[in-house]
């Protein structure tokens, strides 16, 4: 994996982070911790498929060659 996949997927988690604590404020109207919410589960499902990226990338790497 090359290291800005790294921070990208770093940064998408940092955020997603950012988000939640966001969702927590009580004094936010609806129809924007709805817009946060979505935002949040967008980041982490790009950090999601950058991870099964990953783990698809070393068990290929780590493959026993025939």
């Amino acid at each position: 994996m090359e290291e800005n996949s790294i921070v990208s997927f770093e940064q998408k988690i940092e955020k997603a982070k950012e988000l939640l604590k966001e969702l927590s404020n009580p004094e936010i109207p609806l129809t924007k911790s709805v817009e946060i919410y979505k935002m949040g589960l967008k980041e982490l499902e790009v950090a999601s498929k950058m991870l099964e990226n990953a783990k698809i990338e070393f068990e290929t790497l780590n493959k026993p060659q025939s």
